[in-house]
């Protein structure tokens, strides 16, 4: 029946209202407790829907594997995650691997999605599937250990410097394993007060990344955590792994607090070593890296102090000597001679300073009388003195010409005594 041909009633009378309808709602979202989709019409978009999805390459991990026949029903389960698929693979696909799988084995699958329309089954149809072998695996982290590094995570420039003494470390390890003890019980040896906020994880597995990513944000939140460890004790290829998620590996490159990798795997390097601020060989090198040991610390501050006391002996023993040799210098043995030289020298300059004075007040002395007695020998008054006189006409006028002065003129006459008056007469 199409979609635009109309409902038939069924006689009853119940429904009528869906029996009126001419057409059917055209989308999902369009229909109605009023209008509704008969369930093949869903069954049948779905599976339209469904079967445009392409062909898919996955990886995961077998946990069920069944044969019936010529079907082979698989469990198919995410390497990092908790998510998994049932896939049903037909004996052409089987037949064409070398080496039959088994439980456990990690698989690459090209699937395409499939829905029985008749039950609403979706099934996971394999057309191919490859079992992924060391190789493969070690390639594939070669290839993201490389787009890692280009990107600079790897970078010796953004590794942070651990702290000289961290007062807690946040140690994320396996529940109960050993790592965590080598790690918790060689710090304590070598400082006995340094306190661990631990978190213990699944440290290999599908949970094993979230569960580390989860321990490690926690930790990073926590501003009393100096350091954060990463412990484990080593293991085969597969069983670290997560160890070079992608994830992971991001999440240790953002973190804010030190990161030390402590995996204890020397052949393949998981790529948390690459990112990690430190990498420790061991979780007991790891402990041993991230404090100090109170023992050598002690031994350091004792040599420090007789060090130091040697210098300052040293510096007082130069500086004594010193002292001595400047008190031994004349002017220290003897300072009053350098003071009676200096007063010496000051009574000497002040007599000569004195003479000098004196000279050249007596010169000037004699050479005032000298002037002195020239200033009174071109004196007018020692003129007087000599006999001379000085006449004056009426306006004070001195008298050179006797017919400047005519008869009846009143003069004036000085002399060295004294002056008197005089009058012209004819």
């Amino acid at each position: 029946m199409s979609q635009d041909q109309p409902w038939p009633g069924n006689g009853t009378g119940i429904a009528e209202a869906p029996a009126q309808r001419t057409t059917l709602p055209p989308t999902a979202a369009d229909t109605s407790p009023e209008n509704p989709w008969p369930l093949r019409l869903l069954s049948e978009k779905l599976k339209a829907h469904i079967d445009r999805v392409p062909p898919t390459w996955v990886e995961g991990q077998i946990i069920e594997l069944n044969r019936r026949n010529s079907v082979t029903y698989l469990t198919l389960r995410d390497t990092d995650a908790e998510a998994s698929f049932s896939l049903v693979a037909w004996g052409s696909v089987m037949s064409r691997l070398d080496v039959p799988l088994q439980p456990g084995s990690r698989v690459v699958a090209q699937i395409k999605p499939d829905l029985y329309i008749k039950t609403g089954r979706l099934s996971m149809q394999t057309r191919d599937i490859r079992p992924v072998g060391l190789g493969d695996l070690l390639a594939r982290l070669e290839r993201l250990r490389q787009a890692l590094a280009a990107e600079g995570l790897f970078a010796d420039a953004r590794k942070k410097p651990l702290p000289m003494l961290p007062h807690r470390i946040g140690l994320i390890t396996g529940r109960d394993s050993d790592a965590k003890k080598d790690v918790m019980r060689n710090a304590s040896l070598r400082w006995p007060a340094v306190a661990f906020e631990v978190r213990e994880v699944a440290v290999q597995g599908v949970s094993a990344v979230a569960q580390v990513m989860q321990a490690l944000a926690e930790l990073d939140a926590m501003p009393e955590v100096d350091v954060i460890v990463i412990a484990r004790g080593g293991g085969s290829l597969e069983d670290l792994l997560p160890f070079s998620s992608e994830d992971l590996v991001r999440a240790v490159a953002a973190a804010q607090t030190p990161v030390v990798s402590a995996i204890g795997h020397e052949a393949d390097r998981p790529l948390l070593d690459e990112v990690a601020d430190l990498r420790a060989s061991t979780p007991t090198d790891a402990a041993k890296r991230i404090v100090p040991d109170v023992g050598e610390e002690l031994d350091r501050i004792a040599r420090a102090r007789a060090l130091l006391a040697r210098s300052v002996e040293t510096m007082l023993r130069h500086e004594s000597e010193r002292l001595a040799a400047m008190r031994s210098r004349p002017v220290l043995a003897n300072p009053q001679g350098m003071l009676q030289a200096r007063a010496d020298d000051l009574q000497r300059l002040s007599t000569r300073a004195y003479g000098c004075i004196r000279a050249a007040v007596d010169r000037d002395r004699d050479r005032i009388a000298h002037l002195r007695a020239q200033v009174r020998a071109l004196s007018p008054q020692n003129t007087l003195d000599r006999g001379y006189a000085v006449v004056q006409v009426p306006g004070g006028a001195v008298l050179r010409d006797p017919q400047d002065a005519p008869p009846g003129t009143r003069l004036r006459v000085r002399v060295a005594a004294g002056e008197l008056a005089a009058d012209v007469v004819p």
